[in-house]
């Protein structure tokens, strides 16, 4: 059958289906009625002033037919008035203007109004709902449940489309509904509270039901979730640690505190205190560390001078300069504030602490400019390397400790004096605005232009715009989020060590067997680095680069989405 009759067809089972849907609504059927009503109501009008237009005529004298007397009623109430017919007495001509004032009021106000208002504004917003379902195809799984529309959600679908992931988008306010359908997003109907919602939504087939909303909700969409599906896993994010326990006697698999990993996670990049390398995330035996080199024999040298391979075993995967992941290159320079992503084996990490290990001389105390959930995770995080901080804060409520807490407007430059901001070792920017964040970046890079800061970006968008603002480094709450659920999938294949860049695991492609990673120069030709080969169940973290690649194994690789698409297309992998 040819394809634009295959649209044809289409189209017309999509009109059908639209049809259908409007006619079910009550709402929908009410305007018809008015509808019809209201054209009822303008029919006698136009056949009274038709009447008329013959009772006036025979009095002057003349005669017309009845298509004549419509013809007349509708040029003149639709203010055409052509002129071939007209009344020659004062009576005729002021029923005419009876007939063009109402016209006017009808066919040009009331008739275009009421259309637009009982008919074809519920027929658009008919077609949106009609392509926002209820439920999912009874045959759907392996999907994910996604249950509130946030800034951490907006990201995590981002993944899950590289991924090709399928996933559905719960929502149950209808406006909210269309708008994001029509922003692309795949979004289903219902009531997150109601049992039968997550039975349409197939949650006993779901690799996954992900909730990112206030505590109280998690809590409710879990223990709605579990009546219907004692297996499927949930994952809920919790603004509180009381709401930890909680939300797994309410269900939940895995409870994500993504403000206490945002404050763990920019402590961690604080130049402040030991410089060792903390571990961020691990597949199979591999772990992926980032490692401070400030105050180490490292600084100044290339990565070629510092045969850090040879010395501890670890594979340096590349550098976070100024917030921007770099792939690391033998002539690499590292500087005092350089942060080397590495990965090797628990052992090799451990040989490179205690090679390196320099506990700093802080100088000063790092400033922390708000002390809410994420402000505290990050005090709690430096206390515990040692690390003298001082919080910021403008509510009276959030003032825990007044060893270290300071009451005040954090873009008052005397509360700033008062908390050594002149001889901070560090600052760390963690207000929940993007706004205040990107504001307070530009005054601190002003007063301080030689002082380490690093912020929190709430939305993805601005992290950006805060690198340009002054920060050193950037994370964004949002993709934290999203890279922590993504990589509670329990899939073993890949895990998302940082925004775009993730490791993942490969067949060796046929054009590969038998050579060695130097000779096909995987790393130049796709950027993907090769970190460890899995051969008969036994993994070789950081192999010899020289040694060819047996058949049957499995590749351990580390690489931007591009990267990795570019791999595929080099070696044909499946």
């Amino acid at each position: 059958m040819p394809p634009n009759v295959d649209q044809v067809i289409l189209s017309m089972k999509t009109l059908s289906t639209q049809i259908i849907y409007f006619l079910r609504q009550r709402p929908s059927r009410m305007n018809i009625v008015n509808l019809l009503r209201f054209m009822a109501v303008l029919a006698l009008l136009i056949t009274v002033y038709s009447v008329l237009f013959h009772v006036i005529m025979e009095q002057e004298g003349r005669s017309y037919s009845w298509v004549s007397g419509f013809y007349w009623t509708l040029t003149t109430m639709s203010t055409l008035g052509f002129g071939d017919i007209t009344f020659h007495s004062d009576l005729g001509q002021a029923f005419s203007i009876l007939v063009i004032i109402s016209g006017v009021l009808f066919l040009l106000i009331l008739f275009p109004f009421t259309f637009i208002e009982f008919f074809y504004a519920p027929w658009l917003r008919a077609q949106a709902e009609a392509r926002t379902p209820t439920e999912l195809p009874k045959e759907t799984r392996g999907h994910i449940i996604l249950t509130h529309f946030d800034a951490v959600v907006r990201a995590l679908v981002r993944r899950l489309q590289q991924f090709e992931q399928p996933y559905a988008l719960l929502v149950s306010d209808m406006t909210q509904a269309i708008e994001l359908y029509g922003q692309g997003y795949r979004v289903v109907i219902g009531d997150l509270d109601s049992p039968e919602t997550y039975r349409r939504l197939r949650a006993e087939n779901a690799l996954l039901v992900a909730t990112t909303a206030d505590d109280r909700v998690n809590t409710n969409v879990a223990f709605t979730v579990r009546e219907v599906s004692e297996t499927v896993p949930i994952i809920a994010t919790a603004d509180s640690a009381t709401a930890v326990d909680i939300l797994k006697l309410a269900g939940c698999n895995q409870v994500l505190q993504v403000a206490e990993m945002m404050g763990q996670a920019l402590a961690r990049r604080t130049l402040a205190g030991k410089s060792m390398a903390q571990i961020i995330g691990q597949i199979d035996e591999i772990q992926v560390a980032e490692a401070l080199v400030a105050g180490t024999p490292l600084v100044g040298k290339t990565l070629a001078q510092t045969k850090l391979r040879e010395q501890v075993g670890l594979n340096v995967l590349g550098v976070w300069e100024r917030g921007q992941f770099i792939i690391s290159e033998p002539e690499t320079v590292i500087q005092e504030d350089t942060v080397l992503m590495v990965a090797g084996s628990k052992a090799q990490v451990q040989r490179y602490n205690a090679r390196f290990h320099r506990p700093q001389d802080v100088g000063g105390s790092v400033l922390i400019i708000g002390g809410g959930r994420v402000g505290r995770a990050a005090a709690r995080a430096l206390g515990e390397r040692g690390v003298p901080y001082r919080v910021i804060e403008r509510s009276p409520k959030q003032l825990l400790d007044p060893t270290s807490d300071i009451l005040g407007d954090d873009a008052d430059i005397d509360v700033l004096k008062k908390a050594g901001i002149e001889t901070a070792a560090g600052i760390i920017v963690t207000t929940h605005d993007d706004d205040t964040n990107i504001y307070l970046t530009i005054y601190c890079r002003r007063l301080r232009p030689e002082v380490q800061i690093i912020s929190r970006a709430v939305r993805e968008r601005n992290v950006a715009t805060l690198h340009r603002a002054g920060a050193n480094f950037v994370m964004s709450y949002a993709s934290l989020g999203a890279t922590a659920i993504v990589n509670l999938l329990h899939r073993s294949d890949i895990l998302m060590v940082a925004e775009g860049l993730d490791i993942f695991s490969q067949a060796v492609p046929a054009a590969l067997v038998g050579k060695s990673v130097a000779e096909a120069a995987v790393r130049r030709q796709t950027g993907c680095t090769v970190i460890g080969v899995c051969n008969n169940g036994e993994m070789q973290i950081n192999p010899d680069p020289h040694l060819p690649l047996p058949e049957a194994a499995e590749l351990v690789l580390i690489g931007t989405q591009e990267a990795a698409q570019r791999f595929q297309k080099a070696y044909g992998a499946g």
